[in-house]
Parts: structure tokens; sequence; C-alpha cells
């Protein structure tokens, strides 16, 4: 349905032009025009200010124009609607690192892991808590606390064997503990999965330390 015939729909309720609101707010969302979706979902909470996805919908458009604050304020008004909002947690903390605020970033990804949808929604969440791990994994990285990282890495790859990045990332942080063998071995994965991992290694500064080594050298020719 286009912007146009939704805004004909006739409603009465605050509840019914929330709704309506949201549907447009979405379109334009998906269609990345993302100051047009946070006027809409401005509109959502002036008839429900307890939206809560409205607010995490919202906080992703915030995002995606760079602002990091005004997204992180929505993600924080949509957990305090939802507390076990999984994906707002997950958003909020992906906000706050790209702020450097990485602790924060930490508690945000550690919310969204607690926070598990029930049996039946659990195989929808499932292929998002791979990168959560992921994500946390960068930001302990960030913070120096590799062997974290690396464990953070480790879950992630329970979740998901076969993402690339994951291994990649896995890979530099056994590179900074100069742990030579690990590193080679996840890396070695992760370019068998995306051959472009193996460019990304030849200039990729986490790896200086072993980059001497003929079996890097090996692996990256």
């Amino acid at each position: 349905m286009e912007i146009k015939e939704l805004l004909q729909e006739p409603f009465q309720t605050h509840q019914s032009q929330a709704n309506l609101w949201l549907k447009i707010g979405n379109l334009f969302l998906g269609n990345q025009e993302y100051e047009e979706a946070i006027y809409s979902y401005d509109k959502v909470v002036e008839f429900k200010p307890d939206y809560h996805g409205a607010w995490n919908n919202r906080g992703i458009a915030s995002a995606n124009l760079g602002q990091l604050k005004e997204a992180i304020y929505s993600f924080d008004k949509a957990v305090e609607f939802k507390p076990d909002y999984h994906e707002a947690w997950s958003n909020r903390g992906i906000a706050l690192a790209n702020l450097g605020q990485l602790e924060a970033a930490i508690e945000s990804y550690d919310k969204a892991l607690e926070f598990k949808p029930d049996y039946h929604e659990a195989l929808e969440f499932k292929p998002d808590d791979h990168q959560v791990w992921n994500y946390r994994g960068n930001a302990l990285v960030k913070l120096g606390q590799l062997e974290l990282a690396i464990n953070s890495f480790g879950k992630a790859l329970e979740l998901n064997l076969n993402d690339a990045n994951t291994l990649y990332n896995k890979a530099y942080a056994y590179a900074l503990q100069n742990q030579v063998e690990l590193a080679i071995e996840n890396l070695q994965q992760a370019i068998n999965l995306d051959p472009e991992y193996r460019e990304m290694a030849k200039t990729d500064s986490d790896f200086d330390s072993i980059r001497s080594d003929p079996r890097f050298q090996a692996l990256l020719s």
C-alpha cells in the first residue's frame, strides 16, 4: 500500500492513528528516507507514547543519519516500555560502541543476550544472537580484554559456524595475543568462506605482530 493510500485510511482512536503512522514510518524506513521516518515515528509516540516498536525503529532511523545520541535516546525509550526488548538492547549497544562508549555497549549486548524470546520465537531470533556476541567481542577487543573477546567470538561461532566475519575477528584477536597458529587457523577458515578477507588481512594493522611469520605470509600469498 502506498503512503497516499495509507493517509486516506479512516481512523478515529489514538491506537488506530498510531498504527497508521507506524505503517507510514516503516515504509519510509524501508525506502531509506530516514528523516521522514523519524517524523512518522514521532507521530506514533504522540498518539501512543509507550509504542516500543516505534521507538526502536526511530532509533534505527536516527542511527542511519549518524544521530547516535538521538538513537540511544530512542532505544532507551524502547527498553523503558519493554525491558526485555532483545533487538532494542542490541541496537543500543551498536550505537554506544559507535560513540566509543564500549563498556556501556557491552552492558547493552549482555542485556540483549539475557532476554531470550520464548520457545516459539526462538528460531526467529536465534540467527541474530551470533551477531550480538560478535559485536560484544569487538567492543572487548577495543578495551584490550582479549580473552573475553575471544570467548565472545567463540559463542558467536557456536550459533553460526560459517560466519566469515566472526572468524576473521577471532583471528585478529589471537594475533594481538601473538598466538600465531590459532590466528592463522581462524583466518584460513574466514578466507575459505570469503576470499576478500585475504586482501583485508594484508593491510590490517591488527595482524602486524605476526606479519613477518612465514606461515602468515604463505597464507596471504
